[in-house]
């Protein structure tokens, strides 16, 4: 079990176990590799013993090796894609045409009719204003006609300025009436994620009538721990996965890193935006986000390979005629089954990848026999003297 525990004759052990004789000849007497080490010793084993034992090896590359983090993210909607409706005057709701939360919007859609008796009179004085201007017209003074086109622009900006459609100034061009219900249109496209008014409600300037929200990009928020937003940049490419349906791959951008980190969990969080055709992405709901950290040049192998004892890092190399070495390797970067060795290996060699553990045990045993057989030999043991005959006089006690 020991194998620094040794014995010049057949014995067996405090447990009953026998002893195995070592012969002289199996005891490699050449000297260590350099770099090999300490308990460790080079193994050579026939082409039975490892079809037997199962050992593969693989070649040690040259290549590149990136990391690459997964962590759960929330989709939330793009504040800038975010639209309030208000009117620039108060009135009351004749008729409502967008009447539930969640109904698709288009921009210049109509949302409402609004009754004002301020937009009434605007329209009259803009009515008045055309009249004038066009009995200005025929005045021989260029200020005058000047003076007229004024009043009629300055009448048409009012009603501009409160928000009224081109489309329902030109009718009202045409048609020399005013009237008494004016649509309020839509700013922008999007869903209705809040509505506030209803048929008939009086409504001011104050109050939010609706909230529009564009699905069409949405951002998703990751939170990142300490030691990972350290690689995390800007412009950074990041993968989007929903976790019931995997076939689904989205691919957005990091566009912004907050500077305050959670004192809670410790973790940093990441502005992700992401286009979202078909609005496959709603928000509330939660994905798997993949961001490549950073990329390492060197020599990569199977991280199979690697047997890592906690303390040391041993990876056994390929040498001729079944020869295998072992080295102490500094390991870099492992992931995706493979680690990048920043000393011990170099390009080109062959390292083993299965049934590693099993030519660690025979190294350490090799390297205890050498040890046991290049150490001085032990003094001899005094016989124990054989025992008195019944009788006569023992030795003296104490």
């Amino acid at each position: 079990m020991d194998p620094t525990v040794t014995s010049p004759t057949p014995v067996k052990d405090a447990m009953g176990m026998e002893y195995t004789p070592v012969y002289s000849d199996e005891v490699d007497t050449a000297p260590l590799p350099a770099g090999t080490p300490a308990g460790l010793a080079p193994v050579t084993v026939s082409a039975e013993g490892l079809q037997l034992a199962g050992a593969t090896t693989a070649l040690a590359v040259q290549g590149t090796l990136a990391r690459a983090t997964r962590t759960p993210g929330v989709v939330v909607p793009d504040e800038a894609r975010i639209q309030h409706v208000h009117t620039k005057i108060s009135g009351w709701v004749e008729k409502l045409a967008v009447n539930f939360t969640g109904q698709l919007v288009r921009a210049g859609q109509p949302l409402l009719t609004l009754y004002s008796p301020e937009l009434l009179s605007s329209q009259e004085e803009y009515l008045r204003a055309r009249r004038a201007a066009a009995g200005f017209a025929a005045s021989s003074l260029p200020e005058v006609r000047q003076g007229g086109e004024d009043l009629v622009t300055s009448a048409r900006r009012r009603l501009e300025l409160f928000d009224v459609p081109a489309s329902f100034l030109a009718q009202l061009d045409r048609t020399g009436k005013p009237q008494r219900s004016v649509p309020l249109l839509a700013p922008a496209s999007g869903y209705v994620t809040a509505k506030q008014t209803f048929a008939g409600q009086q409504i001011d300037p104050a109050m939010e009538l609706f909230t529009l929200t564009d699905l069409g990009r949405v951002w998703v928020e990751a939170d990142f721990y300490e030691y990972e937003a350290q690689a995390v940049r800007l412009g950074q490419q990041a993968t989007l996965q929903l976790s019931y349906d995997p076939s689904v791959r989205l691919t957005g951008r990091i566009a912004y890193v907050y500077p305050t980190l959670a004192p809670e969990s410790r973790t940093l969080k990441v502005r992700i935006e992401v286009p979202n055709p078909g609005l496959v992405l709603k928000p509330g709901m939660y994905v798997d986000v993949t961001v490549p950290l950073d990329a390492q040049a060197g020599v990569l192998i199977p991280d199979s390979a690697v047997i890592d004892s906690g303390l040391r890092q041993v990876v056994f190399v390929a040498r001729s005629a079944g020869r295998f070495e072992p080295r102490e390797a500094k390991i870099g970067l492992r992931t995706g089954g493979q680690a990048l060795v920043l000393s011990g290996v170099a390009a080109g060699e062959r390292v083993v990848t299965r049934a590693n553990f099993l030519l660690d045990s025979e190294s350490q045993l090799r390297a205890a026999i050498g040890a046991a057989a290049a150490a001085p030999a032990a003094p001899a043991r005094p016989a124990r003297p054989a025992p008195a005959p019944a009788g006569a006089p023992g030795p003296p006690q104490r």
